[in-house]
Formats: C-alpha cells, structure tokens, sequence
C-alpha cells in the first residue's frame, strides 16, 4: 500500500519585519515554518527569504500575518491582495490576520476589505510584549478565521484564544487592558519625574515599588471603591497635587486628568 504523500509545511507571509515581526519570523522558522517576509525599512532575519513587496510576500502563503503598524494596516492588507490570489491555503485561499495595535473600526474595516475581496480575516491582539517572548506572547484572536489562525498558530507552538464575536473583539480586550497598564506607567513617570524635580526621588520609587509587590487580589476593588466613595475628597487632594506639580515645573497631565474624573464620580453621587 503507498502512504499518502506529507503535507506541504506552513508557509506563512509576515508584513512588517521590525522588533514585533522580526521576533516572530524567526520563531517561526525555528518551529521548521516557510517564511517570507516584507519590510520596506528591515532587513529579513536569518532563515526568512525576502520578498519584493507585500503582495510577493503573500505567494504561496497559507497564512498572512501583519505586523506593520497600525498606520500601515489598511495599506499592507490593499497591497496584499493581488498575492492573496495565489496563495497556499488549504482551500487555496490564505487566511489574512491583522495582529498591529489598533481600534475595534480599524480591524472592523479590514475585515470588510478582505471579505471584499473573498479573503478569510482574522483579528489578533499579542497580549503581552512581544521583545523576550516572541511566538510565545499569548494572543487572542477574534473574526471570521479565528479557528483557522489559532489551529495554525498553535501547531507552530503559539498560545492562541479564540473570542467570540466579530473583528474588532480581540482588539478591544487589548485596548482596554492598555488603558490600565499604559496609564499606570504614565501616572509612574510623571510621579517620578516630579519627585526628581522636589529631591525625594529614590524615596518614591522605593514606595511605588513597595506599593505595587503588595498588591493582591483586593486591590483593584479598593481603588475603585475609594474612588467612588471618597471622590470628592481625593478630587481637592489631585488640585493640589497638580498644582504643587505646576511649581516644580513638571506638567500635570495624569494628574489633571485624574482630578477631572475625581470631580465627575463626585458629581454622579
């Protein structure tokens, strides 16, 4: 009896070859992955064979994943269609996933294009740094070809959740998990910035950090209730941190902004 020829190896087209993409075509090649790769700006790394343009990029691909940025999105994914035609899917159509950091519109819009266009669309959010992680930053994927790119991404050794729900779920669960996070670290710098500039900094970056190795599972309830229950209060004492950041010469950013939703919560009661 004769065996059944092997499946073909994964092709997989990767747009956008910088710190993001460039991490994650090589992880793909290491997982014995055919890659190809654009970049207008970046060298392809070892082992990812260079392409001429999105569109070269996407020949013979059974999955694109776009990494340029979100500026770049809606450019990479037109310039991509004319290789989509002749790509290596297993239906011989490849699927596209946007994985850049973007709004729920903007991945809603691609979807549109690509369904446009008979392209199956997916929608990733890395939902961790890429840089240390690679291929193994956990994603979330959301879309018309979320199974199929988390099928894909994890027989090549990726961490992939499916969300329910349209492009644009995945992106908003980042999203939304940036506000918290980006908006910690900018609290943190303008703190620090403004401690530097009154001569205590060591002081408030060793508290911080105390601070933030004492958090537990009640932390997030505590600020949220003390914040409702106390707002006015702590509206008056962000004025007058806010002012005291004005005579350091520190621009009050955070903590102006922190002041104007103190006062509405205080308004709302």
């Amino acid at each position: 009896m004769t065996a059944a020829p092997a499946p073909p190896a994964l092709a997989v087209a990767v747009l956008g070859l910088g710190e993001a993409g460039g991490a994650i075509a090589r992880d793909l090649v290491a997982a014995g992955v055919r890659v190809r790769g654009y970049d207008p700006a970046v060298p392809a790394p070892p082992g990812v064979t260079a392409a001429t343009s999105d569109a070269d990029a996407c020949r013979g691909a059974g999955l694109v994943l776009s990494l340029t940025t979100a500026g770049e999105a809606e450019k990479a994914l037109e310039q991509a269609l004319p290789g989509l035609s002749t790509a290596g899917g297993a239906d011989g159509r490849a699927v596209y996933a946007d994985a850049n950091t973007a709004s729920a519109g903007l991945k809603q819009r691609l979807a549109a294009t690509a369904e446009q266009a008979g392209v199956p669309f997916a929608d990733i959010a890395i939902m961790a740094p890429v840089p240390g992680r690679g291929l193994g930053a956990p994603m979330a994927v959301s879309g018309p070809a979320a199974d199929t790119v988390a099928r894909l991404l994890s027989g090549c050794g990726a961490t992939v959740s499916v969300l329910p729900g349209p492009a644009g779920a995945a992106a908003t669960r980042k999203l939304l998990r940036s506000v918290f996070y980006k908006g910690m670290a900018a609290a943190a710098i303008e703190a620090l910035h403004a401690a530097r500039a009154a001569g205590c900094e060591d002081w408030l970056r060793e508290h911080l950090a105390a601070e933030l190795a004492a958090a537990d599972a009640g932390t997030l309830a505590r600020l949220e209730q003390g914040s409702y229950q106390h707002a006015r209060r702590r509206g008056h004492e962000m004025a007058a941190a806010s002012d005291l950041l004005d005579e350091l010469s520190v621009p009050p950013r955070v903590s102006r902004a922190s002041q104007q939703w103190l006062n509405q919560l205080a308004s709302e009661r």
